[in-house]
């Protein structure tokens, strides 16, 4: 808590010869009360909007939502453009499944397929069906969508799977819609926020905007579908197998496979594996046309590109991260879900003039505040 407001007669607004410690509750407000609200609403709405991928391990599933929730609170500008990223994805599997299915097919079913909950049994476990892949065996014939419901994709299946709770979400907007009205309301009787407060607030808009993402994504699966494959040729089998974006989620007890550090990855989505895809591919044209030059034209058959040549070569540029095109081209989307996270730091502006014990303090949160709002801009003009 800080002191009351400065006369003009102070050398800064921000200023304040005294600091007030803590105050006991009273008529008005506390530190306790109000250190308990603003923790209490960004926990609840934090633990509420999130929504973890499916792990059938009970250890790893409740350390992988601990870790989610953290990153949450610690970077919430990131899970919101996770949130859009994965609703683009499941957009995009409706749409190419539309005439495959007759329109059958939902974003609750392109949500629970994304988040790991359908599975095929394999001799050492099971391996998760990508939505790349299902997409591919209803192209190929090879699965009908009249079966959906022996793959447990019914939607009666994935609502009792999941465990939104109601209650929970009545909860967290009432509280979020008390703190907004008590902030509004200080400020219209021009009272000041606590820092608290205003971080507080800061929270709001992202959760907001990572909730209508994930509002039809199930919460909470304990338990994936696991399903046996069609009857596929070796070939069919190869193809479909290449396609898998990934095998650190798979349940075989092969390699780093239920790794603990696995809780703190996101989950990885198809367009990541079609950028690899296409770096790999244009390694390979690019090797493949060195050798057409260095190489004398009776050894040229003889060079082969294996995995440790074209790794060496594929690593000569690290990759950060891969932002989903669809929606990083979007010109809607994408610039409001920056203008969203930039609402992070602007609201965090909100104690501008605030009280602080130092300079130092004072400019440090002021900086801070514009360097998340410049990031965020950065992110949407580049």
């Amino acid at each position: 808590m800080t002191s009351p407001p400065p006369s003009a007669a102070d050398h800064s607004p921000a200023l304040s010869d005294t600091t007030v410690g803590w105050v006991e509750e009273s008529d008005g407000r506390g530190t306790l009360g109000l250190i308990i609200t603003c923790l209490f609403t960004i926990f609840l709405c934090t633990w509420v909007v999130i929504r973890p991928r499916v792990c059938r391990r009970p250890l790893i599933r409740v350390l992988h939502k601990i870790a989610l929730f953290l990153k949450t609170l610690i970077a919430p500008e990131f899970i919101a453009v996770e949130g859009l990223q994965e609703w683009s994805q499941a957009r995009g599997v409706v749409k190419e499944c539309k005439e495959l299915t007759g329109g059958s097919l939902k974003l609750v079913h392109a949500f629970y397929i994304g988040m790991l909950a359908l599975r095929y049994r394999t001799p050492r476990g099971n391996r998760v069906i990508w939505p790349n892949q299902y997409t591919w065996l209803l192209r190929q014939g090879l699965i009908s969508w009249d079966e959906h419901e022996k793959w447990g994709l019914s939607e009666e299946n994935i609502r009792d799977k999941s465990n939104a709770d109601g209650t929970a979400k009545l909860i967290a907007l009432g509280q979020v819609l008390w703190f907004v009205a008590q902030s509004i309301m200080r400020a219209a009787h021009h009272l000041p926020l606590a820092q608290l407060e205003s971080m507080t607030l800061s929270y709001v808009p992202l959760f907001a905007i990572t909730y209508a993402f994930w509002w039809i994504k199930p919460k909470d699966v304990l338990s994936p579908s696991v399903v046996e494959l069609p009857d596929i040729s070796e070939a069919e089998r190869v193809t479909f197998e290449s396609m898998a974006v990934s095998h650190a989620f798979d349940d075989e007890g092969l390699g780093k496979q239920g790794s603990l550090w696995s809780i703190w990855s996101l989950t990885p989505r198809v367009f990541e594996k079609e950028a690899e895809d296409r770096t790999i591919q244009d390694a390979r044209h690019e090797l493949s046309q060195q050798s057409e030059v260095f190489t004398a034209p009776r050894l040229q058959r003889s060079t082969v590109l294996n995995e440790e040549t074209l790794a060496k070569y594929t690593a000569k540029e690290a990759v950060v991260a891969h932002w989903d095109p669809e929606v990083y081209h979007s010109k809607i989307l994408w610039p409001i879900n920056c203008l969203f996270g930039a609402s992070f730091g602007a609201l965090h502006l909100i104690c501008w003039d605030t009280q602080f014990p130092s300079y130092v303090e004072l400019w440090l949160w002021r900086a801070s505040g514009i360097a998340s709002i410049v990031s965020m801009l950065v992110f949407m003009l580049v």
